[in-house]
């Protein structure tokens, strides 16, 4: 197969693309590439983690690649087993598992395939060899499940757009409850009012939801 090589652009709109897609900002892209392109020509490895469930990939890992090879790669078995006591502490999981050929095109080999145990995952594979003349790099990302591969796109964003919720949370502070709202105002009390003191309507209401002492 002969390989198509892509080089993704940034695009700040919603995705144009109906099917599978692996989102990720630019500055993730570039680390990805720098990495294999330092490693070479050896494979390099690493994965992008994000929040567990988010499709999100958020936090760059790279990873040594045990086997310093230029045609294989393997990730050291106590890294490893590190690496995902830190992702289950941070409720984590390996959005983008990552990995260079240094000669071959940007397809996953039959090698790929059997070590491909992150059935969630995307598999991003960044060529170092220009193999038909179309660029120094390839990249380009794939799901595979149960043995078959599936090419997907890639949109490369400036920035994730921002869910109001991570906002309101960041508002309030990371795990404290938001403050009770007086149903009959709307007001959150402050720590210099007693509730109920400042309103001339609801006092029953008021006088429930922040009691005063």
């Amino acid at each position: 197969m002969r390989a198509r090589s892509y080089h993704p652009s940034v695009q700040a709109g919603p995705s144009v693309y109906p099917g599978p897609m692996l989102t990720l900002t630019q500055a993730l892209h570039d680390q990805i590439v720098a990495h294999a392109r330092a490693d070479h020509p050896d494979e390099a490895c690493g994965i992008v983690a994000g929040p567990a469930g988010s499709d999100r990939p958020e936090r760059f890992i790279p990873m040594l690649n045990a086997a310093r090879s230029p045609t294989f790669y393997e990730f050291d078995s106590m890294d490893l087993l590190k690496l995902y006591r830190e992702l289950d502490d941070r409720d984590e999981e390996p959005v983008i598992v990552y990995h260079s050929h240094t000669a071959t095109e940007a397809y996953p080999s039959r090698t790929d395939v059997t070590y491909a145990n992150e059935p969630g995952a995307h598999y991003v594979l960044v060529s170092t060899a220009d193999t038909d003349d179309a660029g120094p790099f390839q990249f380009r990302s794939f799901r595979i499940v149960d043995g078959e591969i599936t090419e997907e796109d890639v949109q490369v964003v400036a920035a994730y757009p921002v869910a109001a919720e991570a906002v309101r949370r960041r508002a309030r502070g990371a795990g404290r409850p938001a403050p009770p709202v007086c149903p009959s105002c709307g007001r959150k009390p402050s720590a210099s009012q007693d509730g109920a003191a400042e309103h001339r309507t609801g006092i029953d209401t008021m006088t429930a939801w922040f009691p005063m002492t």
